[in-house]
């Protein structure tokens, strides 16, 4: 194998001088204590907790951090700042390591965007070119960011970031509302690569005022990988729909007429030695591996840090420059001094090249014109030993023509800038030394509309309009930025493409699409944005978990021109929609099931990609393998049973049921003797494998049992469904006796059998019962007894509750920086009856350095559980740690880091908001049901289904109880309604749909009152359905 593996040896985020130095101070750490001691006995009052509260603006010094995802899901990843300024623009499908890949000191040694350097050291903004918005009023020009005015505002409420411009020396004052559009279920309208920036202008003072507004931004196409002589770029107009938009685009040199000479193979990597070649040092082995030179060849017992430590050179026999260009395939770590490949003429180095941490590989090539007839060598590189210190070199010939084209570059495309509601002109001549050129005209510089520039210039265009605002007066001025870019390549999988580009021939044809739907697009977005708010659950814990959905929205997520949703687990770091990450995500599959629908057809149960149809396996890393995972592989049943719920009919689930089954069978032949209980090797997310019957992964198991049952049963599969349910039982009744130790539910340990293996043993660990998370999740119902579950949840906060994380630290030093000194949060793994040492032994498994760390992912899903069990102030505690952390004075609210930026595992945040609602759905048998956990006397959210999405509310008096699920857009369809409902509320129900009386069979058990309708209904958009319930 050469592919990287995740995190091996401790290298995600850790260079290699600094896993060692942790891993000696581990061994020799002072006495072990119970970390429950460093726990505060009083945990403070809930209430503050619980409060509603309002919108929060942030000022000053609050906003440099901030960097919301403001773009289309799967569509790049563009930032507003907390200034209102578009920043990143990372939309040019570069594959990189986070949001900024750097390396920063810290604690003695270095961290990099991997282990946290962007938690740990958080990127103020980043603009790799000029763009932005500016108004003139009165003659004076004032930019729309923070050098523009004396109070700038902002307020994030995802999809919408709303930032608020005023001073006391400017007669308007302006608002911006920045957005894509966005709404749950309609996945397309929330996909376009564009950002709506719409000012709101308001004439404060006492007379009519003339506002200009402009917006401007240069070209930056083909900014990555487009050099001097390749190409110029054109700035030109646009018009449409009687506005006219500035455009930007790359054109590529007329080609010489020439008769190309045949090409002239150098190497093609096909022997199995080196032949040719001198091979110095031990980077790149004894001999080509798959078709290739590569200094990072990973055998069994490799870890990342050891094979990126090792450096070697390969330089090839003397060869005549007969031809125009060296062209050859490239890939690696971006090191150009220290790996890359050189070619050298007369022993002096004329072009080098170096990867671009990546390991896909790119074609490039060397011009070399100039030395016809001349004698030449290559030498390939790798002197870096730290981290991707590595370099891959593919195919090498001499040819006339370039094989690859502009057109197939990564970051060609095309950009247009228009103001959509103003008429509108555009301004391609002015110099942009400062931004009052903007507004005013420069023939002088003789550049006009399709005016051509070349590499590396990147001159401007802008847009310009006019308002004339009375007094009190508001008007708006929407700008739209959009882009093009459908090159998207990937390592493995080869040109995947954007599924934006196969929709849009042209970012122009975006801008026309949002000018014609523009109104719709806006409302809806702001419906949902408005549904979200209008709750009584505290504004803190709706703009957390919500936060996490625009994870979407950046370069963690793409969406292939095919359909199929991809992720990576964070921003460039580890492929394949990793199965045991993304089973923690619930934001795509309750706001977009479609595009999780996509992953279970397209990938999970697709032979080729991941699935196995001989065995039923499904490899936790797609078409990037690397096999079984117990916890990936129940996450896929569980997934599978969630999506299907999230449909409106079995249609998703008679096609994926046959190999649905397979996988479930699958599971069960790791379970040898079908007891229920997993035992034998069970890798997972904490990538070292577990020996012997863990709570955590059993509990996943059974809840995929009952998954997997229910499945069958909706499909006429009876005997599966008794199968699996009998499987099920014999686990469920040994649970306790496996796993419980009188406090919590554990991991029996076999230490003895396998030395090397994750140990957890008697620890107290975060995900313990996760699988009981799932199964209320999917209504399920219980799999481990509640007051066990209870005391077991209790016991978790109580041991791994830290107001301060950082005096972990102080017992085992190791660990990545997701949490810093003096912040709150929920550990991983705590040891509270003192057998840190005995259960880790002398030298712990590097993966044990986990438990020292916080990871938001895990955090929202034991506060979840907490709060599904009501142990509400518990859960809500443990998230508003995490918020408490993202508080922008600190970093980025937007960012929640593991292992890379904007981590597919944050968006478990959704399951605690669907917690708190005690929201339950199963799109097919047409069921909704509410149980609130927080505020149930008077409580109000939003919800989605498969085919809808509103607002549920509910209030109760002394007297009655009423509630009502209304439709904002799409539809539900229902046949069974469940509420809990105090048992004094004995009257009869009344229900109406739309103001129409309706009739239902009404089942009470205990505080849960089900409605079963005569018929299925349908509540349509705009419509309520209403239900009112007497005590008597």
């Amino acid at each position: 194998m050469s592919e990287r593996k995740c995190c091996p040896d401790g290298s995600c985020g850790l260079p290699r001088r600094d896993f060692l130095r942790l891993t000696a101070l581990a061994t020799i750490a002072g006495p072990v204590m119970s970390v429950a001691r460093l726990v505060p006995l009083e945990k403070g009052e809930a209430r503050s907790l619980l409060e509603k509260g309002e919108r929060t603006f942030y000022r000053g010094e609050d906003l440099k951090f901030i960097g919301m995802p403001v773009g289309g899901l799967c569509a790049g990843q563009v930032y507003l700042g907390g200034d209102g300024r578009l920043w990143l623009w990372d939309i040019f499908n570069q594959i990189k390591l986070g949001t900024v890949a750097k390396d920063i000191p810290y604690d003695g040694g270095s961290i990099n965007a991997l282990g946290g350097a962007n938690y740990v050291q958080p990127p103020t903004q980043v603009h790799p070119f000029d763009q932005g918005f500016a108004i003139r009023v009165d003659g004076k020009v004032r930019k729309m960011d923070s050098t523009g005015w004396r109070d700038v505002a902002f307020a994030g409420e995802y999809p919408m970031g709303v930032v608020e411009y005023r001073d006391p020396d400017s007669p308007v004052a302006v608002t911006l509302e920045s957005f894509s559009p966005f709404s749950p279920l309609e996945t397309d309208d929330s996909s376009l690569p564009a950002v709506v920036m719409r000012y709101r202008i308001r004439n404060a003072g006492q007379k009519s005022a003339t506002v200009e507004v402009a917006g401007w931004m240069e070209n930056a196409i083909g900014l990555h990988t487009v050099r001097p002589g390749e190409a110029v770029r054109v700035n030109g107009d646009r018009k449409a729909r009687g506005n006219v938009q500035a455009v930007f685009s790359l054109k590529g040199p007329e080609r010489e007429k020439i008769d190309p000479r045949p090409k002239i193979e150098i190497e093609n990597w096909t022997k199995p030695t080196f032949e040719g070649w001198t091979v110095t040092g031990t980077a790149f082995g004894t001999g080509p591996d798959k078709g290739a030179a590569r200094s990072f060849r990973m055998e069994e017992g490799d870890s990342n840090v050891a094979v990126d430590a090792r450096v070697g050179k390969l330089v090839s026999r003397e060869f005549k420059i007969e031809r125009r260009f060296v062209e050859f395939e490239i890939a690696g770590g971006n090191h150009p001094k220290t790996a890359r490949l050189d070619l050298l003429i007369d022993g002096k180095v004329v072009h080098s090249a170096t990867g671009l941490q990546s390991e896909a590989m790119r074609l490039d090539k060397f011009d070399v014109a100039a030395f016809e007839n001349k004698s030449a060598h290559l030498e390939i590189v790798d002197d870096e030993k730290g981290f991707w210190g590595q370099i891959t070199v593919g195919r090498i010939a001499l040819v006339d023509v370039p094989s690859d084209t502009l057109k197939e570059r990564t970051d060609f495309g095309d950009m247009a800038l228009a103001l959509i509601d103003v008429p509108s002109r555009t301004h391609h001549s002015y110099i942009a030394d400062k931004v009052e050129n903007v507004f005013e005209p420069n023939d002088s510089t003789g550049v006009a509309s399709g005016s051509e520039f070349p590499i590396p210039y990147k001159y401007p265009s802008a847009v310009l309009g006019r308002l004339t605002i009375q007094p009190g007066e508001e008007k708006t001025a929407t700008f739209v930025v959009a882009w093009r870019f459908p090159n998207l390549t990937l390592s493995r999988i080869g040109k995947a493409g954007n599924h934006y580009a196969t929709r849009f021939a042209s970012a122009g044809e975006v801008i026309d699409h949002i000018e014609q739907h523009e109104r719709a697009l806006t409302e809806k977005t702001k419906l949902w944005r408005d549904t979200w708010y209008d709750s009584t659950l505290p504004r803190w814990f709706l703009d957390r978990t919500l936060a996490n959905a625009s994870i979407l929205a950046t370069m963690t997520c793409v969406r292939f021109a095919d359909g199929r949703f991809y992720g990576w687990e964070g921003i460039g770091c580890c492929d394949g929609t990793c199965g045991h990450v993304w089973q923690y995500a619930h934001s795509v599959g309750r706001l977009f099931p479609s595009l999780e629908r996509s992953v279970r057809e397209m990938a999970d149960y697709t032979s080729g990609v991941g699935f196995h149809e001989d065995t039923g396996l499904i490899d936790f890393r797609g078409e990037y393998g690397f096999g079984y995972a117990a916890d990936a592989q129940t996450g896929y049943i569980l997934r599978t049973y969630r999506e299907h719920q999230m449909s409106p009919d079995d249609g998703f689930l008679r096609r994926v049921y046959p190999n649905m089954r397979k996988a479930l069978e699958y599971l069960v032949m790791q379970d040898a003797d079908e007891d229920g209980i997993l035992e034998g090797r069970q890798h997972n997310t904490l990538d070292v494998d577990l020996f012997g019957p863990s709570s955590w992964l059993t509990s996943l198991y059974l809840a995929a049992l009952r998954a997997g049952e229910e499945m069958a049963k909706e499909t006429g599969d009876a005997a599966s469904a008794k199968r699996w349910r009998e499987i099920y039982e014999r686990g469920a009744r040994r649970f306790d006796e496996v796993f419980w130790n009188g406090d919590y539910y554990i991991h029996r340990l076999i230490k003895e059998e396998h030395p090397d293996g994750m140990r957890i043993g008697n620890g107290c660990e975060i995900d313990q019962l996760m699988g009981q998370q799932w199964a209320h999740q999917l209504g399920l119902g219980r799999i481990v007894g509640e007051s066990r579950t209870k005391a077991a949840l209790k016991a978790l906060y109580r041991n791994n509750f830290l107001p301060d994380v950082g005096t972990i630290r102080k017992i085992d030093p190791r660990g990545r920086w997701y949490g810093m000194p003096g912040e709150s949060g929920l550990l991983m793994c705590t040891f509270p009856q003192g057998d840190r040492k005995d259960i880790l032994g002398e030298k712990p498994t590097w993966a044990s350095m986990y438990f020292n760390e916080v990871w938001t992912g895990q955090e929202y899903q034991a506060a979840s559980h907490m709060i599904q069990e009501g142990l509400v102030e518990e859960g809500m505690r443990v998230v508003k740690a995490v918020h408490d952390r993202h508080h922008p004075s600190k970093r980025n609210p937007y960012n929640e880091v593991e292992c890379s930026d904007h981590y597919a595992r944050a968006m478990a945040s959704h399951a605690a908001f669907t917690a708190a609602c005690g929201y339950e759905y199963h799109g097919p048998k047409g069921h909704l049901g509410f149980a609130p956990k927080i505020g149930s006397e008077e409580f109000k959210a939003a919800f989605t289904a498969a085919e809808g999405w509103g607002s549920y509310e509910q209030r109760m008096t002394r007297n009655a109880m009423s509630a009502s699920v209304t439709i904002k857009s799409g539809k539900l369809r229902l046949k069974t309604l469940s509420l809990e409902v105090p048992q004094s509320f004995k009257g009869k129900v009344r229900v109406t749909v739309a103001g129409k009386a309706l009739t239902a069979k009404v089942t009470r058990q205990g505080k849960r009152t089900t409605l079963t309708f005569d018929a299925s209904i349908t509540v349509e958009e705009g419509e309520e359905l209403t239900l009112s319930i007497p005590a008597s």
